[in-house]
């Protein structure tokens, strides 16, 4: 971030309390820009059933970051988006969960909240860009922007990131996208930031001991109504929990033994059943995508030639993407994809580029 034409620019830089947008804040204020620090207050901890000290929007989280804000010399201020986040974001992810899909919430806060609410804040504060921690990078190319991915593929973060607009693109930045996490630990301990060794955040900050169908009988009030196991012949093997504590590939958790791994292989909310099959079963070629945003804003007049991840830790694989008429994308996988899962992200790459994303049906 040595670009002289950031010099006298003025950032808004979202930090969240961890070493990542801390540095990230450093790292924007040494190029020259005029920084802005904020933290999004995005729930309220007792309004989700949890201990405030155990999520991402705890006081602690906040104290963290005010402290490398005023250690670096930039104003500070918390903004509350707490609304935002419930509709957008929360009430999403329980729709979601409700309808037997398998929802990504990190999508849906980076879309609605940082790329969307916080951009609005940063226009009325005056900023030319907002700054995250994000370990991706952004590009000028063709007269466009693209996003890549990080050089540190062990941290990319990209696949989060594909509902970003040419005007959100033009107006971020992503300080650590040419970074190794190393480099930003060093960095960081070399500054003495407070949270140099703070370990960085593995779950949704909303539900941070992951149990999904607990947080959601806790959030709506509900008790999600048991039903039978079925085999893909229809028949019952069992009783589960809920459609909402289930998702697709899943093994462990189901409470019962087959005498051999069974796992799930569909939900039917409607029938409240939840279909079980061997492993082999659960191979599928082909998926198609709503939603689907291109990052370019033109969709391609053929078939793509692509890489393609159907969630986050999953690997790339070669596929070709077909858009259809309606919006919609059709993927083809040169080979099966394991428990390919309606409510993820597919998201679509050539090499280190991200041509776009959208979400399973």
């Amino acid at each position: 971030m040595n670009n002289s034409n950031l010099s006298m620019k003025k950032a808004l830089i979202a930090m969240s309390g961890g070493v990542d947008s801390s540095l990230a804040a450093l790292l924007t204020k040494n190029a020259g820009l005029e920084c802005v620090g904020c933290t999004m207050k995005l729930y309220s901890s007792e309004e989700i059933g949890l201990s405030r000290t155990h999520t991402c929007c705890s006081l602690d989280d906040v104290a963290d970051a005010r402290s490398v804000a005023y250690k670096i010399g930039i104003p500070y201020y918390v903004f509350n988006f707490t609304e935002d986040f419930q509709k957008k974001v929360i009430d999403r992810f329980v729709c979601s969960y409700e309808c037997g899909l398998t929802p990504n919430p990190c999508i849906d806060c980076n879309r609605f909240m940082k790329f969307d609410k916080l951009f609005d804040r940063a226009k009325i504060l005056g900023c030319d860009y907002v700054v995250t921690g994000h370990y991706a990078r952004i590009e000028k190319q063709d007269g466009g922007y693209v996003l890549k991915k990080a050089l540190d593929e062990t941290k990319d973060q990209s696949y989060v990131l594909y509902s970003m607009t040419q005007e959100q693109l033009a107006h971020t930045l992503f300080p650590l996208g040419n970074m190794q996490k190393s480099e930003v630990r060093r960095l960081a301990e070399e500054n003495r930031f407070i949270n140099a060794a703070k370990p960085d955040s593995q779950d949704i900050c909303f539900v941070p001991d992951g149990d999904y169908g607990a947080f959601l009988e806790r959030y709506t009030g509900k008790k999600y109504a048991p039903g039978p196991f079925l085999d893909t012949e229809g028949n019952v093997l069992g009783t589960h929990k809920g459609t909402v504590r289930y998702t697709i590939g899943q093994r462990k958790g189901l409470g019962i033994a087959f005498g051999k791994p069974m796992y799930v292989k569909s939900i039917d909310v409607q029938n409240n059943t939840v279909t079980l099959a061997e492993n082999q079963e659960l191979y599928s070629d082909v998926l198609t995508a709503n939603e689907f945003h291109w990052i370019s804003g033109r969709i391609p007049p053929a078939e793509v030639r692509c890489k393609a991840k159907i969630r986050y830790r999953h690997a790339e694989q070669s596929a070709a993407a077909y858009p259809q008429p309606d919006g919609k994308v059709k993927i083809v996988f040169d080979q099966p994809q394991r428990a390919i899962t309606p409510g993820q992200a597919v998201v679509l790459y050539d090499g280190d580029v991200v041509l776009g994303g959208g979400r399973i049906m």
